[in-house]
């Protein structure tokens, strides 16, 4: 039990005497305002500590701490502009999406900051267990809680290392122990691979919970793991065990939804697709169950989320949005689609009450579960009007975010209207999802010289696309476009054309979703393909982009936070090169 200091004790000792005779057991006070380490070392306590553990996956009630990244990994990829209008949180947004990031970035920070929060809550779990004496918890309850607080760590420290490089490595020993200065000088993918290896040891197959981590979500993990370091062959036998022999928390098979829309509506949360999900909850009594970190992500104006006027950020970019055209044959453009004779027809400059036809070239039907354009059904809400949902076309093009956005169906259902936005909603955000893992598996298949396993992978995620039962369509039954896509049929014999398709394929499946920056950079080619997008949308959108650039051997990884360094030392904590 916790102390009463001394003088205090004193006096209140002097008044008690007359009452308590010579018994000292008023000196002992229950904590307030904290828990005992009686209490939380029980099963029930671990529990709440391996709650609190799974709680950061989404961060720190802020828009850019959680695991979607999708200021990190995907405006920073060029999935995506920061949109809304060019006086709007631009000292945050702005200066990540034109690789100019100073150490003192408040979204660089926040980061960092719910990473580090959930490699201390995983390290507590840890920690008490180690002390732990309650005999009602079985030996498979103890691997259980270990298993999931190491793949908890595992995670945060996996965004931390792809975010910012060295970064200290701290366990539940050194958490525990007298306070200690640890420097960012070692490599810490050894101890990411042995947190995830021991949980994939540990962990069931089956767990009590959709949301916690089991076995297979371990296997996954650990095999992306491997293959951002290259380890292709330890990549590839992880994966197709996964593939083959892995199955939900719930035990259903891993397996592509029939169709793609499903994956982005809150219905189908913890679905068979789900690998590993951060669980959200609407009207819990708590707006930190929801899904916080899209919240600013909806159409401006009188959408989704209206009409409080929010907020119009995350529009997707020209680039993105000219990936998805196809040939006649329904195959992507891979080298061509920003040529000017396929990009797509858009109502950029054009006023919603000027006419406006869509495109009607040969298109990828993923275009319209991703990317919300004029004309184009948006989920049940109503036709995209253009111009009156874009705050500031001029600034951030005319596409709106979708792929987050909940159905009008839903809402005050699956959304949480109790805040200043309608916008806090219960869709999971998938870490991992199967068609993310087909397709790693698929690169892990080609650079291990099995190029036509690659192709197998690949053709499974667009026959999920091709389903026509899953296509946008209008009021009439028809599609909303010429949906144009088809398999690849002719054999890869190449290992460079092999490579080239499953990348753009990840382009195309996983736009949005926080992976397009990572993958750029683990594949070495960052610099090329990101000042490629630069120039390219630069030319549209000079006011948001004009000056852009991506330094090879710098902008790789955020800069340390400068308050972190000031708080250890320029001798403990390193800066990035280049910051």
């Amino acid at each position: 039990m916790k102390r009463i200091s001394a003088p205090f004790a004193f006096l209140l000792a002097a008044i008690l005497l007359p009452v308590s005779a010579c018994k000292d057991d008023f000196l002992n006070v229950a904590p307030t305002g904290q828990l005992s380490e009686e209490i939380l070392s029980t099963g029930k306590g671990l529990e709440t500590l391996l709650t609190g553990a799974y709680s950061m996956l989404g961060g720190r009630l802020d828009w850019y701490g959680g695991a979607s990244n999708w200021l990190h990994g995907s405006i920073q990829g060029g999935d995506a502009n920061v949109g809304s209008s060019a006086g709007d949180c631009c000292p945050i947004h702005l200066p990540i999406q034109r690789f100019q990031a100073l150490s003192n970035n408040s979204a660089v920070h926040s980061k960092w900051r719910a990473c580090f929060e959930g490699v201390s809550r995983a390290n507590a779990v840890l920690g008490v267990l180690v002390l732990s004496r309650d005999a009602s918890l079985s030996q498979a309850d103890r691997d259980r809680i270990a298993g999931e607080a190491r793949f908890l760590r595992g995670h945060y420290y996996f965004e931390l290392k792809r975010l910012f490089n060295k970064v200290p490595y701290i366990d539940e020993t050194m958490a525990f122990s007298t306070a200690q200065k640890v420097p960012n000088d070692a490599d810490i993918w050894p101890a990411i691979e042995q947190d995830f290896q021991y949980a994939f040891d540990n962990l069931p197959e089956l767990q009590t919970a959709a949301g916690r981590a089991n076995k297979w979500a371990a296997g996954a993990y650990l095999a992306k793991t491997y293959l951002y370091q290259h380890k292709f062959n330890e990549a590839r036998s992880l994966f197709e065990q996964v593939i083959t022999q892995g199955r939900t928390a719930s035990g259903h098979s891993y397996g592509l939804l029939d169709r793609y829309a499903d994956v982005f509506n809150a219905e189908y949360d913890n679905s068979r697709e789900s690998v590993f999900a951060n669980q959200a909850a609407a009207n819990t009594g708590s707006l930190a169950n929801a899904n916080y970190e899209f919240v600013l992500n909806f159409p401006y104006n009188t959408g989704p989320a209206g009409p409080g006027n929010c907020c119009g950020f995350y529009q997707p970019s020209f680039d993105l949005a000219n990936s998805f055209r196809t040939d006649a044959a329904g195959l992507p453009m891979l080298k061509t689609y920003n040529d000017p004779a396929h990009t797509l027809k858009t109502d950029f400059g054009i006023p919603s009450g000027v006419d406006f036809v869509p495109d009607t070239g040969h298109l990828d039907p993923r275009i319209d579960h991703s990317i919300g354009r004029r004309g184009i059904p948006y989920l049940d809400w109503r036709d995209h009007p253009g111009a009156d949902w874009i705050r500031e076309q001029e600034y951030a093009g005319p596409y709106s975010p979708k792929k987050f956005v909940y159905y009008k169906t839903q809402e005050a259902v699956l959304t949480d209207g109790s805040g200043w936005t309608r916008g806090f909603s219960s869709m999971n955000y998938n870490i991992i999802r199967f068609a993310d893992v087909l397709l790693m598996a698929a690169e892990a298949e080609v650079e291990t010289g099995n190029p036509e396993k690659a192709r197998e992978y690949v053709n499974r995620v667009r026959s999920r696309a091709a389903n026509p039962d899953g296509f946008v369509r209008r009021t009439d039954g028809s599609p909303a476009a010429k949906y144009t896509i088809s398999t690849y049929e002719t054999p890869w014999t190449n290992a460079e054309q092999a490579r080239e398709a499953v990348r753009f394929e990840r382009k195309l499946e996983l736009s949005g979703e926080g992976h397009r920056f990572f993958d750029l950079v683990r594949w070495g080619i960052a610099s090329d393909a990101i000042n490629r997008y630069l120039a390219y949308e630069s030319a549209i959108l000079p006011v948001a982009l004009n000056g852009s650039s991506f330094v090879a051997g710098k902008h790789e990884h955020y800069p340390i936070p400068a308050s972190e360094i000031d708080l250890l030392g320029s001798d403990v904590l390193k800066q990035n090169p280049g910051y």
